[in-house]
């Protein structure tokens, strides 16, 4: 192969990667949803093979496993909306009271930067006073008003917007539920279908179609893909459930308000490796602020979460899935930013599942292997 050729072929790579990622970009409302079905499918489908073995149709095992999968969500879902909505709702207040503690606290601090300096001040307009006439002491006088005003003005305009973004962030969630809600219902009806019929279409795929060449290795890189992603999935699950199960139950003891809710918030977030730790302990300062002011108490709640978290992500999680799930921590954020570029939050959820299904095609083809190597990289 000349140069000129092998430059053509090195652009026509770059091409075809850029046009894969633009068109991930553009149908992200179709990927999300057939890749989310097809990883819970893929976690259901040998539940739904050993009723087969027992003579229970796959219709019947499929519709018994969505229902058992969507109840405990529904339940959780239904007990949290209370709390969720009175946090919805009183998210301007809370807004509006914590810029007030801030502003006040800010005051304290400028005042106590410009003792001195008003003590000089005075001091000179003393000496200016003796040599000034009564009209000039009296328009000195009258000038701190005007920038009293202004200042509370500042303040009051300060309020208002924090008041006003707080209300936008609500709405543009309410607008957006519509069509996640429409997503998942989708979802669903696909998981089903894939459930029942998608066995029979992946065995016309390896028999009949000819792009299958070795038909016996893909049926067992399927298989290697479906084994180890359902264990890594239900493994990271049940991790992530007694996670939250944990920190509501220290919450509780504690006595902060909703910790069922905050439990479940920060066993979800921590789907997102690093990333969704440091966004509970964002969430659960502030909360700590809400319900105790800005005092030494407010960090509690993610004190105690983050000994939790620690805990978890140290001696926990790498003790349980050991060295076979193994990714480098650098690469598992350069993913996530990806992948949130691409999908959003979604695809932030999605980002982890996707690299270790990517890493087990590469390591049972084996092609590729210095990059197995460098995602397995641990420093």
């Amino acid at each position: 192969m000349s140069l000129r050729e092998a430059r053509q072929t090195h652009l026509l790579k770059v091409f075809l990667v850029l046009s894969a990622i633009y068109t991930l970009y553009l149908a992200k409302t179709l990927f999300i949803p057939l890749v989310f079905s097809a990883f819970v499918a893929l976690l259901l489908s040998p539940l739904v093979a050993l009723g087969r073995k027992i003579y229970i149709p796959r219709t019947i095992s499929a519709f018994v496993l969505i229902g058992l999968l969507i109840a405990p969500f529904t339940f959780l879902g239904v007990e949290l909306v209370k709390p969720a909505e009175r946090w919805m709702e009183t998210l301007p207040k809370i807004s509006a009271e914590l810029t007030e503690q801030i502003n006040e606290i800010s005051e304290k601090f400028e005042n106590e930067q410009n003792a001195a300096q008003l003590k000089a001040e005075e001091e000179k307009k003393r000496k200016e006073a003796e040599e000034a006439s009564f009209f000039d002491r009296l328009f000195k006088d009258d000038e701190p008003e005007p920038e009293v005003k202004k200042e509370e003005a500042e303040e009051s305009v300060v309020t208002g917007k924090i008041k006003q973004g707080s209300i936008e962030v609500l709405l543009s969630l309410l607008a957006s539920a519509p069509f996640l809600i429409a997503q998942m219902f989708g979802s669903v009806i696909l998981i089903l279908f894939l459930l029942i019929f998608g066995p029979a279409l992946f065995k016309v795929f390896i028999q009949d179609f000819p792009v299958v060449v070795n038909k016996d290795r893909t049926v067992e890189l399927v298989g290697q893909i479906q084994k180890r992603l359902s264990s890594y999935i239900i493994t990271i699950s049940i991790i992530n459930g007694l996670l939250g199960s944990a920190t509501a139950a220290a919450f509780y003891v504690l006595g902060v308000e909703d910790a069922i809710l905050w439990g479940a918030l920060v066993g979800m977030l921590n789907f997102v490796p690093y990333l969704g730790g440091l966004i509970s302990c964002t969430i659960l300062l502030m909360v700590g602020v809400v319900q105790y002011g800005l005092v030494s108490t407010a960090f509690l709640p993610p004190a105690v979460f983050l000994c939790i978290n620690i805990l978890e992500s140290q001696f926990i999680t790498p003790a349980i899935l050991g060295k076979s799930f193994r990714l480098n921590p650098l690469i598992i954020i350069l993913w996530l930013a990806v992948m949130g570029w691409l999908w959003g939050i979604i695809g932030v959820l999605l980002a982890v599942p996707i690299l270790v299904c990517i890493k087990i095609i590469f390591e049972h083809l084996h092609v590729l292997p210095h990059w197995v190597k460098l995602l397995e990289s641990d420093g």
